[in-house]
Protein backbone atom coordinates (compact mmCIF):
# COMPACT_ATOMS: atom_id res chain seq x y z
CA UNK A 1 0.00 0.00 0.00
CA UNK A 2 2.79 2.41 0.80
CA UNK A 3 4.44 1.74 -2.63
CA UNK A 4 1.55 2.21 -4.32
CA UNK A 5 0.75 5.77 -2.40
CA UNK A 6 4.13 7.03 -3.58
CA UNK A 7 3.55 5.99 -6.91
CA UNK A 8 0.76 8.29 -6.94
CA UNK A 9 2.62 11.19 -5.20
CA UNK A 10 4.98 11.01 -7.73
CA UNK A 11 1.95 11.17 -10.43
CA UNK A 12 0.84 14.28 -8.85
CA UNK A 13 4.21 15.66 -9.30
CA UNK A 14 3.93 14.38 -12.93
CA UNK A 15 1.12 15.83 -13.48
CA UNK A 16 1.89 19.50 -12.10
CA UNK A 17 4.99 19.67 -14.50
CA UNK A 18 2.75 19.06 -17.20
CA UNK A 19 0.27 21.47 -16.65
CA UNK A 20 3.12 23.82 -16.05
CA UNK A 21 4.32 22.60 -19.42
CA UNK A 22 0.84 23.67 -20.97
CA UNK A 23 0.92 27.06 -19.59
CA UNK A 24 4.36 27.96 -20.58
CA UNK A 25 3.76 27.12 -24.08
CA UNK A 26 0.64 29.26 -23.66
CA UNK A 27 1.90 32.09 -22.21
CA UNK A 28 4.86 32.30 -24.86
CA UNK A 29 2.08 31.96 -27.61
CA UNK A 30 0.38 34.90 -26.06
CA UNK A 31 2.97 37.09 -25.76
CA UNK A 32 4.20 36.49 -29.38
CA UNK A 33 0.34 36.99 -30.36
CA UNK A 34 0.10 40.62 -28.35
CA UNK A 35 3.07 41.97 -29.70
CA UNK A 36 3.07 41.12 -32.89
CA UNK A 37 -0.84 40.88 -33.74
CA UNK A 38 -0.51 37.30 -34.68
CA UNK A 39 -4.27 36.40 -34.44
CA UNK A 40 -3.55 32.78 -35.74
CA UNK A 41 -1.37 32.11 -32.02
CA UNK A 42 -3.81 33.97 -30.25
CA UNK A 43 -6.98 31.89 -31.67
CA UNK A 44 -4.50 28.66 -30.30
CA UNK A 45 -4.01 29.75 -26.77
CA UNK A 46 -7.65 30.76 -26.68
CA UNK A 47 -8.47 27.24 -27.75
CA UNK A 48 -5.79 25.28 -25.65
CA UNK A 49 -7.03 26.58 -22.53
CA UNK A 50 -9.24 23.94 -22.48
CA UNK A 51 -6.03 21.19 -22.32
CA UNK A 52 -5.23 23.29 -19.09
CA UNK A 53 -8.48 23.43 -17.89
CA UNK A 54 -9.03 19.87 -18.09
CA UNK A 55 -5.63 18.78 -16.75
CA UNK A 56 -5.85 20.71 -13.95
CA UNK A 57 -9.34 19.39 -13.34
CA UNK A 58 -8.28 15.51 -13.17
CA UNK A 59 -5.07 16.17 -10.95
CA UNK A 60 -7.57 18.06 -8.62
CA UNK A 61 -9.81 14.50 -8.90
CA UNK A 62 -6.27 12.36 -8.23
CA UNK A 63 -5.51 14.51 -5.27
CA UNK A 64 -9.17 14.64 -3.87
CA UNK A 65 -8.98 10.94 -4.29
CA UNK A 66 -5.31 10.05 -2.47
CA UNK A 67 -7.10 12.27 0.24
CA UNK A 68 -9.89 10.02 0.89
CA UNK A 69 -8.43 6.72 0.52
CA UNK A 70 -4.77 7.59 1.99
CA UNK A 71 -5.49 9.99 4.19
CA UNK A 72 -1.62 11.59 4.33
CA UNK A 73 -0.72 12.84 7.14
CA UNK A 74 2.37 15.35 7.75
CA UNK A 75 4.46 16.30 4.71
CA UNK A 76 2.57 13.95 2.36
CA UNK A 77 -0.70 15.68 3.50
CA UNK A 78 0.79 19.09 2.93
CA UNK A 79 1.93 17.90 -0.42
CA UNK A 80 -1.25 16.93 -1.55
CA UNK A 81 -3.32 20.12 -0.58
CA UNK A 82 -0.37 22.15 -1.79
CA UNK A 83 -1.01 20.50 -5.40
CA UNK A 84 -4.55 21.32 -4.69
CA UNK A 85 -3.61 24.97 -4.56
CA UNK A 86 -0.91 25.38 -6.92
CA UNK A 87 -3.63 23.27 -9.87
CA UNK A 88 -5.52 26.47 -9.26
CA UNK A 89 -3.09 28.63 -9.52
CA UNK A 90 -1.31 27.24 -12.79
CA UNK A 91 -5.48 27.44 -14.20
CA UNK A 92 -5.42 31.13 -13.32
CA UNK A 93 -1.83 31.59 -14.84
CA UNK A 94 -3.73 29.75 -18.20
CA UNK A 95 -6.39 31.87 -18.00
CA UNK A 96 -4.39 35.35 -17.99
CA UNK A 97 -2.77 34.03 -21.20
CA UNK A 98 -6.49 33.64 -22.74
CA UNK A 99 -6.66 37.18 -21.85
CA UNK A 100 -3.72 38.58 -23.39
CA UNK A 101 -4.63 36.87 -26.22
CA UNK A 102 -8.20 37.96 -26.41
CA UNK A 103 -6.73 41.47 -26.25
CA UNK A 104 -4.73 40.52 -29.45
CA UNK A 105 -7.51 38.69 -31.55
CA UNK A 106 -9.68 42.01 -30.73
CA UNK A 107 -7.43 44.44 -31.90
CA UNK A 108 -6.59 42.87 -35.16
CA UNK A 109 -4.88 43.72 -37.63
CA UNK A 110 -3.87 46.87 -35.32
CA UNK A 111 -1.86 45.86 -32.55
CA UNK A 112 -2.93 46.40 -28.95
CA UNK A 113 -0.67 49.21 -27.52
CA UNK A 114 0.57 52.45 -29.01
CA UNK A 115 4.00 52.40 -29.95
CA UNK A 116 5.87 54.15 -27.18
CA UNK A 117 4.26 51.28 -24.77
CA UNK A 118 5.68 47.91 -26.88
CA UNK A 119 8.89 48.18 -25.70
CA UNK A 120 7.49 47.84 -22.29
CA UNK A 121 5.66 44.51 -23.10
CA UNK A 122 7.62 42.85 -24.73
CA UNK A 123 9.96 42.97 -21.93
CA UNK A 124 7.20 42.21 -19.64
CA UNK A 125 6.15 39.14 -21.69
CA UNK A 126 9.90 38.20 -21.78
CA UNK A 127 9.87 37.75 -18.37
CA UNK A 128 6.77 36.03 -17.95
CA UNK A 129 8.31 33.57 -20.57
CA UNK A 130 11.21 33.19 -18.75
CA UNK A 131 9.23 33.12 -15.18
CA UNK A 132 6.92 29.69 -16.34
CA UNK A 133 10.23 27.94 -17.78
CA UNK A 134 11.44 28.28 -14.14
CA UNK A 135 8.36 27.25 -13.10
CA UNK A 136 8.78 24.18 -14.69
CA UNK A 137 12.15 22.76 -13.85
CA UNK A 138 11.09 24.33 -10.11
CA UNK A 139 8.07 21.65 -9.74
CA UNK A 140 10.18 19.43 -11.48
CA UNK A 141 12.98 19.37 -9.26
CA UNK A 142 11.98 21.22 -5.97
CA UNK A 143 15.47 23.52 -6.28
CA UNK A 144 14.66 26.50 -4.35
CA UNK A 145 17.11 28.75 -6.00
CA UNK A 146 14.89 28.32 -8.50
CA UNK A 147 12.09 30.10 -6.27
CA UNK A 148 14.06 33.04 -5.28
CA UNK A 149 14.64 33.64 -9.07
CA UNK A 150 11.50 33.79 -9.83
CA UNK A 151 10.40 35.90 -7.03
CA UNK A 152 13.20 38.28 -8.41
CA UNK A 153 11.69 37.83 -11.93
CA UNK A 154 8.65 39.20 -10.66
CA UNK A 155 9.53 41.96 -9.04
CA UNK A 156 11.16 43.41 -12.15
CA UNK A 157 7.46 42.57 -14.05
CA UNK A 158 6.02 44.73 -10.93
CA UNK A 159 8.37 47.37 -11.72
CA UNK A 160 7.24 47.37 -15.83
CA UNK A 161 3.77 47.33 -14.31
CA UNK A 162 3.64 50.48 -12.87
CA UNK A 163 5.94 51.99 -15.08
CA UNK A 164 2.60 51.26 -17.66
CA UNK A 165 0.55 53.10 -15.26
CA UNK A 166 3.03 56.10 -14.69
CA UNK A 167 2.93 55.96 -18.48
CA UNK A 168 -1.14 56.57 -19.13
CA UNK A 169 -1.77 58.54 -16.29
CA UNK A 170 1.18 60.97 -17.30
CA UNK A 171 0.40 64.78 -19.09
CA UNK A 172 2.25 63.29 -22.33
CA UNK A 173 -0.16 60.45 -22.70
CA UNK A 174 -1.96 61.14 -25.78
CA UNK A 175 -3.41 57.75 -26.47
CA UNK A 176 -7.35 57.08 -26.73
CA UNK A 177 -9.25 55.90 -23.88
CA UNK A 178 -9.44 52.20 -25.46
CA UNK A 179 -5.50 52.39 -25.47
CA UNK A 180 -5.16 53.56 -21.85
CA UNK A 181 -7.85 50.36 -21.11
CA UNK A 182 -6.17 47.98 -22.88
CA UNK A 183 -2.77 49.17 -21.58
CA UNK A 184 -4.07 48.99 -18.20
CA UNK A 185 -5.76 45.32 -18.55
CA UNK A 186 -2.84 44.10 -20.52
CA UNK A 187 -0.18 45.11 -17.97
CA UNK A 188 -2.50 43.71 -15.05
CA UNK A 189 -2.25 40.48 -16.70
CA UNK A 190 1.02 40.23 -17.48
CA UNK A 191 1.52 41.19 -13.64
CA UNK A 192 -1.05 38.60 -12.36
CA UNK A 193 0.45 36.25 -14.21
CA UNK A 194 3.67 36.45 -12.52
CA UNK A 195 2.34 36.94 -9.27
CA UNK A 196 0.42 33.25 -9.36
CA UNK A 197 3.82 31.74 -10.49
CA UNK A 198 5.35 33.46 -7.17
CA UNK A 199 2.42 32.18 -4.98
CA UNK A 200 3.22 28.51 -6.89
CA UNK A 201 7.38 29.22 -5.94
CA UNK A 202 6.73 29.78 -2.25
CA UNK A 203 4.66 26.44 -1.64
CA UNK A 204 7.28 24.48 -3.45
CA UNK A 205 10.08 26.57 -1.45
CA UNK A 206 7.53 25.42 1.85
CA UNK A 207 7.68 22.05 1.05
CA UNK A 208 11.44 22.30 0.05
CA UNK A 209 12.52 23.67 3.47
CA UNK A 210 10.03 23.55 5.66
CA UNK A 211 9.85 27.49 6.03
CA UNK A 212 7.34 29.93 5.26
CA UNK A 213 7.53 33.80 5.55
CA UNK A 214 4.33 34.75 6.81
CA UNK A 215 5.34 38.61 5.99
CA UNK A 216 4.98 37.12 2.22
CA UNK A 217 1.94 34.40 2.13
CA UNK A 218 0.57 33.28 -0.55
CA UNK A 219 -1.00 35.95 -2.93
Amino acid sequence: MREVFQQELAEVQERLVEIADLVAVSIDKATRAFNESDVSLAEEVIADDDKIDQAAVELDELAITILAKQQPVARDLRIVVSALRISASLERMGDMSTHISQLARYRFPDKVVPKSLRPTFAEMGRLDVEIARRLVDLLRTEDVHLAEEIRNEDDKVDALHLSVFDKVLGEKWKGETVDTVDATLASRYHERFADHAVSIAKKVQYLATGDWDPEKSAL
